[in-house]
């Protein structure tokens, strides 16, 4: 059975940076990363918008807000030194309407309060910067951009192993032991056994946060994101990403535009329950993992308060002609014809036994292991510096405790 220092897993960007970031800052530790599929990135990384976030959105103080800022600076320089595609193309954040406006203020004082550079702008500036995007305000947000996250995972991934360091593909992890010492992880590629384990699971880190003998108030609820691609010949219809004003009762943001970095146009997401952790299309179906989150106190009350809104995102994913419809709300333009191509990604979000979202990261601990519960969006903009405050403020004084016990 091979050891190391430190197994981490889960082969998302929030995982390889931590690698990453652990293998820079001490490079004697020896480092796995297990990751389930054939390849690292294969979900939430790689479905996704693709949107490298400003922080505007973030309550001030909150690990989102914080993580955010640093981490798109990070993110910025590592595409730089590894020439990994990315463009600081903007963002208009859009009131449609005079009833959005003053949540539309609201969004710029938290803006103004992350250090965001964010300005309110009218219609007439709005039709400059964004000619067939219809709104009554907006806020203007230069330092937002896109990026090829699959890309930025795979350089990350390449320079943990360049390091000498290994990754193991294939590897679903299947059971946890812990001792005084160590924790031996059961894969189903085989057993590895290290001192420390970091959870960047996603989709299943409550799972492995509950083999860890993690205490648990939370249990993550999938919920899909459905995207539709324009046609080439609508590409012209926005310069930057277009977002509307968020409903602050719900926890995502709404049908949105966004520009991809190799030229095409996305619109999306719509935010409904999937019916499996993995479940990209209406009709994947675990029966098993449906019963857990139906019978899940925290989804019912969350489905008692907001079972509208999950109707009519539930109507947006049958029926295109619903989907439009919101399209419409930010670019009156658009037609049936224009939408082709679409494909899903899904969140991983941790929800309360209360019926309350966890709206921040989460990161808990147990005496071997150091679990990443929820990394929700902007954890991909954020992540080289969740992985630096994983390292530094979980990781490092177990490492230096480990290598005082050793001598």
């Amino acid at each position: 059975m091979p050891h190391y220092d430190v197994a981490i897993i889960g082969g998302g960007i929030v995982g390889l940076a931590t690698a990453y970031r652990l293998t820079e800052q001490h490079p004697d530790t020896s480092v796995v990363v297990l990751e389930k599929e054939p390849r690292v990135a294969a979900h939430q990384t790689s479905h996704n918008s693709g949107v490298i976030h400003s922080g505007v959105f973030y309550d001030p103080g909150s690990l989102k807000a914080e993580n955010c800022r640093e981490g798109k600076r990070a993110l910025v320089e590592f595409c730089e030194r590894e020439g990994v595609a990315y463009d600081m193309c903007g963002k208009v954040v859009v009131a449609t309407e005079e009833s959005e406006v003053p949540e539309l203020e609201r969004i710029a004082e938290k803006g103004r309060a992350n250090d965001v550079a964010c300005t309110r702008i009218g219609a007439e500036r709005l039709q400059e910067l964004e000619p067939h995007v219809q709104g009554v305000a907006a806020l203007e947000v230069p330092g937002a951009g896109i990026v090829d996250y699959p890309g930025v995972a795979q350089a990350l991934a390449d320079a943990v192993t360049d390091r000498g360091h290994t990754i193991r593909t294939g590897a679903a992890v299947q059971d946890l032991h812990l001792t005084r010492r160590t924790v031996t992880i059961d894969t189903t590629a085989g057993a590895v056994r290290a001192r420390h384990a970091v959870n960047c699971a996603g989709l299943y880190a409550d799972r492995i946060a509950a083999m860890s003998g993690q205490a648990l108030n939370t249990k993550i609820v999938p919920f899909r994101g459905e995207y539709y691609e324009l046609v080439p010949e609508r590409r012209f219809l926005c310069n930057r990403l277009v977002y509307p004003v968020p409903d602050p009762a719900f926890p995502f943001l709404g049908v949105h535009y966004t520009p991809t970095v190799d030229g095409r146009l996305e619109c999306g997401p719509s935010a409904v329950l999937a019916f499996a952790r993995e479940g990209y299309h209406l009709t994947d179906i675990h029966w098993a993992e449906l019963a857990e989150i139906l019978t899940y106190p925290g989804f019912q009350r969350l489905a008692a308060r907001h079972w509208r809104k999950g109707l009519r995102e539930l109507l947006q994913s049958m029926s295109k002609r619903a989907y439009l419809q919101a399209a419409r709300t930010l670019i009156p333009e658009v037609t049936l014809d224009d939408f082709t191509a679409p494909w899903a990604g899904v969140r991983a979000q941790a929800l309360r036994r209360n019926g309350t979202l966890v709206d921040d990261f989460l990161i808990r601990e147990t005496d071997r292991v150091v679990n990443v519960i929820n990394a929700a969006s902007p954890a991909a903009t954020s992540a080289l510096n969740i992985g630096t405050l994983l390292v530094e403020h979980h990781l490092a004084d177990r490492l230096a405790s480990t290598q005082v016990a050793s001598r």
